[in-house]
């Protein structure tokens, strides 16, 4: 039945784009005057006029204004129609024409029949009076589909609906008339939609000058600061430093929404700085105790440290960090035991003290005294006991995922270490499958 419908409809476009290479002005207007009369029992005639109006003018109606004008006027009267059965719920939308960009369309024909009257020498002066009409009644109209469209995350069309808002409003003030945006506060509200709906659609310098005006006004939204600094933190022309001056106002402004703060937290891990993550995070973590993300960021943010410090030869402040990393690890476990993210983390962990480990074992090897050698056994212990502690939070990574190129290395490696051969040439197989575009439907390491 579907199917059959949507044949029919299909076929009626069709009759309705060869209808319309035959109509003219006139039509259009005696179909609307007709539709006017009788609105509830005459839709027929408001898509005659419609589709009579839509084609392009020719002969004298290219340059007339009142062809615009009535071509507004008639794409306006559908435009108010449609919102009126949205609104109540009276009716079917699918008695009447369906007209891409229908409240823009209706906009851009008033705005071209200003155009065409101020062109015109010996047009009347009552026209510019209807145009300017058209353009308050158009503002409705894409005020309510620009709003349709952002709620339908339709962001396209909510910022071609929105945007259009915004410019009729500068003709409406050059023209001295009233405009549904002259309240400073509905002004900059319209502007942080629009340019959200910019920016949600990939527009960014589109969104910029919006965001901009709205910074200068010191309009009241922290989103605000967060969008400018996605703006300026990002393409060709991004400019971190500026980028964070924004974020930094807003959290100054703004101390206890997360949002700003979580982008914070993001603009120093993209840094790599550090030593300013770790107040951060644990201020992040007090607002959302149960966030186990918040718990992995930070144990790789000591993770991190310990590298660090390890690598300078701090061993210990690198045994703290060590030890700090383990403990937000363990505990973004303790939300979900079956984090992939944290298994691997601290598996990772434990692996990567046992190759710094093994790396200072091979300096011990040419020490041959007795202290030497005592040392070495001492630091062997510990390179085996790390690769033990790593093996189990593997083994749990690889029953989540048994895809993880990085997890089966791990294991292939831990096993060949201990010479446990036959597991390590099976790991092999399935990590040589995996990187080959293959897939283990099943874990190795099942419970």
């Amino acid at each position: 039945m579907n199917k059959m419908l949507l044949g029919m409809l299909a076929l009626l476009l069709v009759a309705v784009s060869v209808q319309a290479q035959h109509a003219d002005a006139k039509a259009a207007a005696r179909a609307l005057t007709e539709f006017n009369v009788d609105r509830s029992g005459s839709k027929e005639k408001l898509k005659e006029a419609v589709v009579a109006i839509l084609p392009d003018p020719t002969g004298e109606d290219v340059a007339d204004p009142r062809f615009y004008i009535l071509k507004g006027e008639i794409l306006g009267t559908l435009a108010n129609e449609i919102i009126t059965v949205k609104e109540t719920g009276l009716g079917s939308l699918e008695d009447y024409p369906q007209v891409e960009r229908l409240a823009v369309r209706g906009y851009v024909a008033f705005e071209t029949a200003l155009e065409k009257h101020v062109q015109a020498i010996t047009s009347p002066s009552y026209l510019f009076q209807d145009v300017v009409n058209g353009i308050q009644v158009s503002q409705g109209h894409l005020a309510n589909f620009g709003v349709d469209a952002f709620n339908a995350q339709d962001y396209g069309s909510a910022y071609l609906n929105l945007s259009s808002l915004l410019a009729s409003h500068v003709i409406l003030r050059k023209a001295g008339a009233v405009s549904l945006l002259d309240d400073a506060n509905t002004m900059n509200y319209q502007k942080y939609v629009t340019a959200l709906a910019a920016l949600n659609n990939n527009m960014p310098e589109a969104a910029k000058p919006l965001f901009e005006d709205l910074y200068k006004a010191n309009y009241d939204n922290p989103a605000i600061y967060e969008a400018l600094y996605t703006i300026k933190s990002n393409g060709v022309d991004a400019d971190l430093e500026t980028a964070y001056q924004y974020l930094k106002t807003g959290r100054e402004k703004y101390p206890e929404e997360v949002s700003l703060l979580f982008a914070e937290i993001n603009h120093f891990l993209k840094l790599n700085k550090l030593d300013e993550l770790s107040d951060m995070l644990k201020m992040a973590i007090n607002r959302e105790p149960d966030n186990p993300t918040l718990y992995i960021t930070l144990g790789g943010v000591y993770d991190n440290l310990y590298q660090r410090e390890f690598a300078a030869g701090d061993s210990d402040r690198a045994r703290n960090y060590f030890d700090e990393a383990v403990n937000y690890y363990n505990q973004s476990l303790e939300k979900d035991p079956t984090n992939f993210d944290a298994l691997y983390s601290i598996g990772a962990l434990y692996y990567n003290r046992a190759a710094n480990l093994t790396m200072a074992l091979s300096e011990l090897s040419s020490d041959n005294s007795t202290a030497g050698m005592e040392k070495y056994k001492v630091m062997e212990g510990e390179v085996f006991a790390a690769f033990d502690e790593a093996l189990p939070y593997f083994q749990k990574a690889e029953r989540i995922n048994p895809n993880s190129v990085e997890t089966l290395l791990a294991l292939k490696e831990i096993y060949s270490r201990n010479n446990e051969t036959q597991i390590s040439n099976a790991i092999e197989m399935r990590l040589a499958n995996v990187q080959r575009g293959g897939k283990n439907e099943t874990a190795f390491f099942n419970e």
